[in-house]
């Protein structure tokens, strides 16, 4: 189920009918206080947002909706500038679309994003105090679950397979978000400082996610 959240009526009608031939279940919500209040009463599987919304905006909605979720967030920027694209990374979207929206790149993005909760065949690695079970999606730092998103949870098992191994920016957005162009390097940074915040003793200092300058990132003991 997309959960829509669009204040602008011929925006959040046209997206939803858009949606509905890809076959999907929309719920829709006019405000951030209305989508949050959607979210927690039917737990959609992803968040397509608009940035731009009466009362709270699409930055502090997405903030509010991870307190609650580590459900997959797409937000929908009318510029696509530094500032939004930045500030709602930081904020938790996963990913984000430049208005005017194209449903098929809409539907493509959703599609990549729901792709990254299909489980991979058993496998479960230990490294240090983390556990990756690769079957069960899950994570286990000192025995404790870790709540991962998606994108977070994809982009961990990817740095993971080959640990050791440098894999540039490029390579990274092609196998998590699935973008087979020359993307936005801004999604991997921001993931992997969330993803830090998450598995690491010390994010500033990690152990298990590297950055290599220059480069892009390796996972694995220094």
């Amino acid at each position: 189920m997309v959960l829509l959240v669009e204040d602008d009526p011929s925006v959040r009608e046209g997206l939803g009918l858009a949606l509905r031939r890809q076959g999907h279940d929309v719920r829709a919500a006019e405000t951030g206080e209305e989508g949050v209040a959607k979210l927690r009463e039917s737990r959609p599987d992803i968040v397509v947002l608009d940035i731009m919304l009466p009362g709270i905006d699409g930055f502090e909605t997405c903030r509010r909706m991870r307190t609650h979720a580590e459900v997959p967030i797409i937000m929908l920027t009318a510029r696509g500038d530094d500032f939004d694209v930045v500030a709602g990374l930081e904020a938790g979207a996963d990913d984000y679309v430049v208005k005017p929206v194209e449903p098929r790149v809409l539907e493509a993005r959703i599609r990549a994003v729901l792709r990254r909760t299909v489980a991979e065949p058993s496998s479960i690695e230990r490294h240090g105090s983390l556990v990756i079970d690769r079957a069960g999606l899950q994570v286990l730092k000192d025995d404790v679950k870790v709540a991962l998103t998606p994108t977070e949870l994809k982009l961990l098992l990817e740095l993971s397979r080959t640990p050791g191994r440098v894999l540039t920016r490029q390579q990274i957005l092609e196998a998590v978000w699935e973008h087979d162009y020359l993307g936005d390097s801004r999604l991997v940074d921001a993931c992997v400082q969330r993803l830090r915040a998450k598995i690491e003793d010390v994010p500033s200092d990690p152990g298990y996610v590297h950055t290599v300058r220059g480069f892009g990132y390796r996972f694995g003991p220094r």
